[in-house]
């Protein structure tokens, strides 16, 4: 499966900007060392060479933009939605599975309710948009908030993945 995901980087230009982007995501396809594959293989949105990723997916979407530009609140906003999204949509399921399920049920996995606890819970893979540009994924408000606040020169760089 595929999705577009957005890395946070601190950069004074554009090609700057690119090259941290890419590796925050070589770091979570783990092409470098010591980092473990949180997904298959991105491709960025400078990239014209791909006819399943990227632009050939999801349309034009800018490289990388400043955070505080139109198309960087864009992007922004974009990675945030989707990361509260996919919360409240597993947090629903895991509450529906305390109430409805017993025990034993939860810990058999019925209607994969365990798998909702562990995507509640994840720091990152495919339930998280966001990422930092040490690869660690944004999982709530106040983190996002802290970022943009602490940042001078922040840029925003999306990605499509593949899990």
């Amino acid at each position: 499966m595929h999705m577009v995901i957005y890395a946070l980087v601190e950069a004074s230009t554009h090609d700057d900007a690119l090259a941290t982007g890419k590796t925050v995501y070589d770091r979570l396809v783990g092409a470098v060392p010591h980092a473990g594959a949180v997904f298959d293989y991105y491709v960025t949105f400078d990239e014209e060479d791909t006819s399943v990723a990227g632009k050939a997916r999801w349309g034009e979407l800018p490289a990388a933009a400043p955070v505080d530009s139109d198309d960087g609140e864009d992007l922004l906003e974009r990675g945030w939605e989707a990361t509260k999204e996919e919360f409240e949509r597993n947090l629903y399921r895991v509450k529906e599975a305390i109430d409805e399920l017993s025990d034993e049920e939860i810990m058999r996995d019925e209607d994969l309710a365990r798998h909702a606890f562990h995507k509640v819970g994840a720091y990152d893979g495919p339930t998280i948009f966001l990422y930092t540009e040490h690869g660690t994924g944004i999982r709530h408000r106040g983190q996002l908030d802290r970022l943009l606040e602490e940042s001078e020169e922040l840029w925003i760089v999306p990605a499509d993945v593949h899990f």
